[in-house]
C-alpha cells in the first residue's frame, strides 16, 4: 500500500512533464526511394524482394524514357 501511495504521484509527475507530441514535425527528410534503398541493402528477410522491385521499376522507367525519345524523333 505504501508503494502505491508513493508510485502514483511519481507517475503522474512524470506524465505531466512529458513533452507533447509534435504535430508539425516531418517524420524524415529522406525520400521513399532512399528509405527503400536502405531496406533493400539490409539483411532483413524480404529485402531481396524490395531490391528486385526497385530494379524492375528502374528498368521500366528506362524503357519508358527510351520509348519517349523514339516518339520525339519521329
Amino acid at each position: 500500500m505504501k508503494i502505491t501511495l508513493f508510485a502514483v504521484p511519481v507517475i503522474l509527475a512524470v506524465v505531466a512533464c512529458a513533452e507533447p507530441p509534435a504535430v508539425g514535425k516531418p517524420r524524415s527528410e529522406m525520400t521513399q526511394r532512399e528509405k527503400d534503398s536502405i531496406l533493400a541493402e539490409s539483411g532483413l528477410p524480404g529485402s531481396g524482394v524490395v531490391k528486385k522491385g526497385m530494379n524492375m521499376a528502374d528498368a521500366q522507367a528506362k524503357r519508358a524514357a527510351m520509348l519517349d525519345s523514339i516518339a520525339k524523333d519521329n
